[in-house]
Parts: C-alpha cells; sequence; structure tokens
C-alpha cells in the first residue's frame, strides 16, 4: 500500500557532554575514504504500548534524552565530514526528525514494499552531504512507532551501524553496563590519497526495483540440501545458509534475465565480509568503522549450471580474507589500484557484478529502548544494482532477501518459476 508519511517538526539533537578538544579531529580510514558517499538505512517498528506507560510524547522524550547521551560515547556522529578525509567532531548534531503516518502500523508490515519504507527516513541515501547520521520517529495512527535510522557509510560498517542502535537503546531502559566504541580504524588502515578514485561508482537510483523474498526455514534446508550436491570439495560438504541462498538468487537472476557467458566480461560474485575477527589477534566487536571488505568469487558461466562449483568458489573466495589479507589490505595502496581497475571495468559495461551482504545473526531485533523488542526490523530501496542484503525474519529461523536489480530484470526474475517455488507466498511479517 503508499503510505502517507507528513513531517510534524524538525530538530536537531546534540551529544549530552562536550567532545575533548583533543578529539575534535577523527580522521577517516583508507577504508573509510574508499566507501560509498551513501546512507545506510535500518526502520524498526515497534507495536503500541497496551499499558500506555509509553505514549508518544513520552517515546519521543525517552528517544531524545538517550540519543544525545550515546552520541557523547559515538561523537564523531554528530559531527561533519570534511573532504573525505576527517570528521570534524564539533558537536554540530544529528537531525531528527518527527513525523505521522496517516494508517495503522499493521497495514505496512502486512505486505511491506521496501520503496515505501524509504518514507520512514529523513533524506535520500545518496543526500549525506557531510553529515554523518540522521532519524526520524514516526508515530501511526494506532500507536505504534517506526524508528528510521540513517548512518553514512563515510564513517561506520554494517556492524557499527548495528553496534550504534542497540547502544542507543540499551541507554534509553537505563542500562549502564555498555562497550564504549574503540575509534582506531584510521590506526589500522591509515589514509591514503585516493584523488583518482571515485568512491560513487555504481551508485544509481535510475530504474533501480527493490523487491523483498521471504525464505522460510524449511525452504533454506531444502536450497542446502541442493547445493550440498552440487559442491565440489572433495565429497559433499553442507553449504550454510547464505551460501546456498547466494548460490540460488545469483543462477536464478543468470537464468531469468538470460545472461549469456561473454568472453570480454568478466563475472563476478562479492560479499561482504567483517574483518574484525580475522585480526592476528582478532578486534573487538566494538571496534569502530569501516573494518569490512568484500570477497571475491569468480563462477563458472560456461556450464549448463549457472552455479556449478559457486558455493565453493565464493567459500574459498571468503575463507581468503584471513589475517594475510587483512596485512596486504592495510597496506592500502595495492587494493586501491585494485578496485580502481575493477571500478574502470565497470564504467566500461566490461564488468557483471553481484553483491551480496548479510546482516543474518546480527542483533538486529534486540533494540529495546524500553518498550520492548522491535516487531520487526526493515531496510529500504537502495542505490545499487545487483545487490542483495540478507535479513532474519523476526522469528530469525527464516531470511528477508531484498534483492536491488534493474527494472527490466527484475520483471524477469521475479517471475522466474524455480525462484516462486522456493519463495514464502505470504510476504508479510509474522506477529
Amino acid at each position: 500500500m503508499k503510505v502517507d508519511v507528513e513531517v510534524i517538526s524538525r530538530e536537531t539533537i546534540t551529544p549530552s557532554s562536550s567532545t575533548p578538544d583533543h578529539l575534535r579531529n577523527y580522521q577517516l580510514s583508507f577504508l573509510d575514504q574508499i566507501s560509498p558517499p551513501i546512507f545506510m538505512p535500518l526502520v524498526l517498528f515497534y507495536p503500541v504500548d497496551v499499558d500506555n506507560k509509553y505514549n508518544s510524547a513520552v517515546r519521543s522524550n525517552y528517544l531524545k534524552k538517550s540519543l544525545s547521551e550515546t552520541l557523547t560515547r559515538f561523537y564523531p556522529l554528530a559531527g561533519r565530514v570534511i573532504d573525505n578525509i576527517y570528521v570534524d567532531c564539533n558537536d554540530e548534531g544529528v537531525p531528527y526528525v518527527e513525523a505521522r503516518v496517516n494508517c495503522q502500523l499493521s497495514e505496512v508490515i502486512r505486505n511491506p514494499i521496501p520503496g515505501e519504507l524509504n518514507k520512514f527516513l529523513p533524506y535520500e541515501l545518496d543526500d549525506t552531504n557531510d553529515l554523518g547520521m540522521a532519524i526520524q520517529v514516526n508515530f501511526f495512527d494506532c500507536g505504534g512507532l517506526a524508528v528510521g535510522v540513517l548512518i553514512s557509510h563515510k564513517i561506520a560498517d554494517a556492524f557499527s551501524f548495528i553496534m550504534f542502535v542497540n547502544n542507543w537503546a540499551a541507554t534509553a531502559r537505563g542500562d549502564s553496563d555498555l562497550h564504549c566504541p574503540r575509534f582506531e580504524s584510521a590506526t589500522l588502515f591509515p589514509p591514503i590519497d585516493i584523488t583518482s578514485f571515485k568512491p560513487s561508482i555504481g551508485m544509481t537510483k535510475e530504474n533501480i526495483v527493490t523487491k523483498r523474498f521471504v525464505f522460510i526455514a524449511s525452504k533454506i534446508a531444502a536450497l542446502r540440501d541442493k547445493y550440498t550436491e552440487n559442491t565440489i570439495n572433495n565429497g559433499p560438504k553442507r553449504p550454510t545458509r547464505i551460501e546456498a541462498l547466494s548460490a540460488f538468487i545469483w543462477s536464478r537472476f543468470i537464468a531469468a534475465t538470460g545472461i549469456k557467458a561473454d568472453p570480454n566480461k568478466l563475472y563476478l560474485v562479492l560479499h561482504a565480509v567483517n574483518l574484525r575477527p580475522r585480526f592476528d589477534p582478532p578486534l573487538p566487536d566494538y571496534s569502530f568503522g569501516n573494518i569490512s571488505r568484500i570477497s571475491i568469487a569468480v563462477p563458472s558461466m560456461d556450464s549448463e549450471e549457472p552455479c556449478y562449483g559457486i558455493v565453493k568458489k565464493m567459500r574459498d573466495a571468503i575463507r581468503g580474507v584471513d589475517s594475510n589479507y587483512v596485512t596486504n589490505l592495510r597496506e592500502g595502496d595495492q587494493h586501491l589500484n585494485f578496485i580502481k581497475e575493477l571500478g574502470e571495468n565497470y564504467t566500461k559495461g566490461d564488468l557483471v557484478s553481484f553483491s551480496f551482504t548479510s546482516l543474518c545473526r546480527f542483533p538486529l531485533h534486540e533494540a529495546d529502548f524500553g518498550w520492548g523488542m522491535p516487531i520487526w526490523v526493515g531496510s529500504a530501496s537502495l542505490t545499487f544494482k545487483n545487490l542483495v542484503s540478507f535479513l532474519d525474519t523476526p522469528s530469525r529461523d527464516g531470511i528477508e532477501a531484498w534483492v536491488n536489480l534493474d527494472e527490466e530484470d527484475m520483471v524477469k526474475f521475479e517471475d522466474d518459476r524455480e525462484l516462486r517455488a522456493f519463495v514464502s507466498p505470504s510476504h508479510g511479517v509474522e506477529q
């Protein structure tokens, strides 16, 4: 359904305590510098409080006060990004919008439409300017609530994003046992001169359609069994849920769109990989910044089965992001040359890439601000094509695949008979 969202107030939330002068300049790391200038979105939905202890005004005050306190610990988010070099931690604050949604919360989550969820966010995803983050709190007619959070990919990866949201929620409910974020990414990945590289390569809003496909546990198990047979690794090895879903979605995309192997083109399947556990010794989970990279698998395009052997290739590529990889990455220059070459191939049309990022098993549904866990956590329509984000269903046993494709490709993809055989016919959120 079309959602009508009306902004009722705008303000700026500043840190509850001033950032000390010696922390004023927060240096961006090499991985921050090469990250695209976009916002990452999350929308957390909370049902009406039946006891009426937390009406809209009370909830709003809780959110604003706790956000102010949390920004003292996450001070770069209240600053402004300067020239893709550093953050001026000037305590300028975070835009905070309140809006009224003229419908029931249940109407939105009964059949969520990714493009409509962008209305619950305060800015377009490519409209970061120099902001670190922005918030929009949406009040439904029924008393339900949706908290839309944007965080700049220039400052944080998805892991850091979720760490912030849960830290904010814990602050709101009065939890004092909190890990302070560790801001050391520029020490781990020293900044370099990237003036010859465009971090915005691949970003587009033209003709991009986002659809949400839900896979229940039994269908995921069936796919894992299916790709166990196709795994070439000295005998069958059962793929993970994400490996199986990635192989399936990639294969159905190739089959549905009729892409034929072109010897002059490079075909890549990419996965975002958290680098924290891959350091030697591993970094703590509360290390903040862009501390993730991509694994790159080259699928076989000349076999009858477009996913033949892709599970093993994906697994090997992800395993290849190890401590040696991290050591080489910290040098910077070699990796910059590599991604510049990929970018040039993409611009010339010589590269067909398909990217996956998974938030499964992350504590997405644990953000309790004092009135309970979110009934659902969603994303939005993104600004890259051939990109899939995986999120847990609220029950944690299923997976939602948020698929961003070119409009023409999406028509063919969602009409694919084999895809439909594995996707849940009901796209609504279980309540």
